[in-house]
């Protein structure tokens, strides 16, 4: 499999085959690279509705001119669960990931401490173990865990035998964010709606208070649509 920096031809490619509903493992193949490699293009440069050949390759001219820094590790500088997976795809996976969640709002702190998490097959790490693997100050972990799990995307354990905690994911983490989701929307809407009537409902500020309690109740019942059937799923499997 060919190595190297993607060409001007190959972002050429790459937007080509979004543009034909191609996925990342498809355009990976016509050009012979990984299709982690592609993610972390289209990622970086615009996502799959904004990737550009032409911007893409002059961001990558732009980021080359730059003084070079040491980048802060996303995870440690090998693997140690001992499944032989190579470190180096495992690095490219988890910027990747970080990266898209990044884009989808998440502060990076915490997009980074989800995805440590994410590619650990344990599904579990201390403070102490994302301190030393992201290179940052408890602090910043404390900061991270405590969004996360606001959002319902990890729970605390304490350690068998041991006073220390660790923080834990598992395959279950966007079906408990989701719940936390439809929870703080239903919160929400019945703010709106006190907002809709106060203002007025006849009122611009009214009206749009009052849309977007319509939106998000209309939302939150999809949502909660999709864990009721996912939650039958895993009982029917079960």
């Amino acid at each position: 499999m060919p190595g190297g920096r993607l060409t001007d031809g190959d972002r050429r490619q790459i937007a080509a085959g979004l543009a034909e509903g191609l996925g990342y493992t498809e355009i990976g193949r016509l050009l012979d690279r990984p299709a982690s490699t592609i993610m972390r293009e289209v990622a970086r440069n615009g996502g799959p509705e904004g990737y550009r050949a032409d911007l893409a390759q002059e961001a990558t001219r732009h980021r080359a001119r730059r003084p070079k820094q040491e980048p802060s590790p996303v995870l440690p500088p090998v693997a140690t669960d001992g499944r032989g997976r190579d470190p180096q795809v495992v690095r490219e996976v988890a910027e990747t990931v970080t990266t898209l969640i990044e884009q989808q709002g998440m502060p990076t702190m915490a997009a980074k401490v989800l995805v440590c998490l994410l590619v650990t097959d344990s599904g579990a790490l201390t403070a102490g173990d994302l301190v030393q693997q992201l290179g940052v100050s408890p602090a910043s972990v404390s900061h991270a865990v405590a969004f996360l799990e606001q959002q319902g995307l990890l729970r605390r354990e304490r350690v068998p035998g041991e006073r220390r905690e660790r923080y834990v994911i598992d395959g279950e983490i966007w079906l408990r964010s989701t719940v936390a989701a439809v929870q703080m929307h239903r919160a929400l809407v019945t703010e709106l709606r006190t907002a809709a009537e106060a203002l007025g409902p006849a009122t611009p500020a009214g009206t749009r208070f009052g849309d977007s309690a319509e939106f998000l109740t209309l939302m939150s019942g999809t949502l909660q649509q999709v864990v009721d059937q996912w939650q039958q799923r895993r009982a029917a499997v079960e």
